[in-house]
């Protein structure tokens, strides 16, 4: 056996210890795409089940909110189980949860079980999600894991930008009758695959027994996220009563509690649920603030083009769909082309896609306020172009995070940044949601013509985040990507 290994020589020991291990990488992007999907899949589904299922609008919201809001709250709890029980677990138990949420979502006979599903179906996400961010962290070389990274973005990219697109589709291939109830059932099978494949290629890390879980820190942390997180998702259609101002004050007091906590644990030797030393780093401080705008402006910005194609234009749920189709094919090319071109130019290929993101944005309202009116061939090719940015910016603004993280690391800096994808997805959305619904007036001007203004003031809304995200960009260190 000795002399084997030595025949291979230093090369082959090299080239091993270079090796991506690509099924497990495989096996956790797919739960990833799954996860990511069904916060933009049921957005195309929502005139659907309303119509069948008789829900208010309050319902549908939450059929939205519940499972953004279990799954923010919960990520960087899960991280934390994952350090102690091992990501191998965890992630198991997310994706048997996920699966069965799935089954109760596709089966619910009322509004209120259904949001009930939603919400389970986002704590299964929870614990998924973290363990795959930390997995490439852990697992992949660094000298490899800008491409890694690559993929991941396109994965969440086409997840993001396509859900409307499979969300469509599926409804209206409307298999066996089940109509919307099908962007659930194609949950099943896939988990049920993907579990059986992680139970053989997932391999077991992050267990530490010695740790203890910092409960104190578990509780004031979710009490704070919970407060966050739950006003800006209904204070649109609440109106912003004074309820939404005072979990706005008290999630500030919680953060600053909570930051006293981790605090005087770390000054004890204790175990913080966050390390706060993680945010001495410029590229990951500076990194989860471009997240949370770039989450902010795409949430935000699909969700208004959802409304303007379906309730605007009245098209179906595969005609809207179908809008998006370009976008998701420039946003896979351009997010390929990021990962490969990052290596060699580093920072400069954030700075062009966040120039072009923004300039997209800019030139959808610059269209729309010249006068033509809106139709699905009018905004295809600006929604191309911001696509062609966001590949350029989403897909290595994730390597810029996580990078320069230390493995030991990897499982808490995975949480913070999907808490910070989630909570920015749930701050646009109220933010340019407001503009955008307030700007929506079909009884004064016909729908047609409201929903090309409100898209327009809607691009012009998100325009002003894509500005902040290339502030942020300009900022960063100059190389995103570890050394080897």
């Amino acid at each position: 056996m000795a002399t084997s290994q030595q025949s291979a020589g230093p090369a082959a020991v090299a080239s091993q210890a270079d090796a991506v291990p690509w099924m497990t990488i495989t096996v956790v992007l797919a739960a990833l795409f799954m996860a990511v999907l069904d916060s933009f899949i049921v957005v195309v589904a929502d005139p659907a089940i309303e119509a069948d299922l008789h829900a208010s609008a309050g319902d549908v919201q939450w059929i939205l909110a519940g499972y953004q809001l279990s799954y923010a709250v919960f990520i960087i709890t899960a991280t934390r189980l994952a350090d102690l029980y091992g990501r191998k677990r965890i992630f198991l138990l997310g994706v048997a949860l996920f699966t069965l949420a799935s089954v109760a979502c596709a089966l619910s006979p009322g509004a209120g079980s259904l949001i009930a599903a939603r919400v389970f179906q986002g704590l299964g996400a929870a614990l998924m999600v973290p363990q795959v961010f930390a997995y490439v962290t852990v697992l992949v070389p660094a000298a490899r894991r800008h491409s890694v990274y690559g993929v991941l973005g396109i994965v969440m990219g086409t997840a993001t930008i396509g859900g409307q697109l499979i969300g469509g589709l599926l409804i209206g291939a409307d298999l066996f009758g089940s109509g919307w109830r099908l962007v659930f059932w194609v949950n099943v099978p896939i988990g049920i695959v993907l579990f059986l494949l992680a139970l053989r290629h997932v391999p077991k890390t992050g267990s530490a027994a010695s740790r203890k879980l910092d409960m104190p820190g578990v509780l004031v942390l979710s009490t704070a996220l919970f407060l966050l997180v739950l006003p800006l998702i209904q204070g649109q259609e609440a109106g912003w009563p004074w309820w939404v101002w005072a979990c706005f004050a008290g999630s500030a007091a919680a953060f600053g509690l909570f930051v006293a906590i981790e605090r005087g644990l770390e000054r004890r030797g204790g175990d913080p649920l966050v390390p706060l030393t993680l945010f001495g780093q410029r590229s990951f401080s500076l990194g989860i603030i471009l997240v949370l705008a770039l989450y902010a402006l795409i949430y935000s910005y699909y969700l208004a083009l959802s409304v303007t194609m379906q309730q605007g234009l009245t098209m179906s749920a595969l005609g809207a769909g179908l809008v998006y189709a370009p976008a998701a094919t420039a946003f896979f090319v351009f997010s390929i082309v990021a990962s490969r071109t990052i290596p060699k130019y580093g920072r400069r290929v954030l700075e062009i896609g966040a120039v072009i993101l923004a300039s997209g944005y800019l030139a959808t309202g610059l269209l729309l306020v010249s006068g033509p009116r809106i139709t699905p061939l009018l905004v295809i090719p600006t929604l191309v172009l911001q696509s062609v940015g966001g590949g350029l910016v989403i897909t290595p603004a994730l390597n810029a995070v996580l990078s320069r993280v230390e493995p030991e690391s990897a499982g808490v800096a995975s949480g913070v940044l999907s808490t910070a994808q989630q909570c920015g997805g749930a701050l646009g959305v109220a933010a340019v949601g407001a503009v955008f619904f307030g700007s929506f007036r079909p009884a004064a001007v016909g729908r047609v013509a409201a929903a090309g203004h409100a898209f327009a003031v809607a691009s012009f809304a998100v325009f002003v985040i894509a500005v902040i995200a290339a502030m942020i960009v300009f900022l960063l260190p100059k190389e995103p990507t570890a050394k080897a």
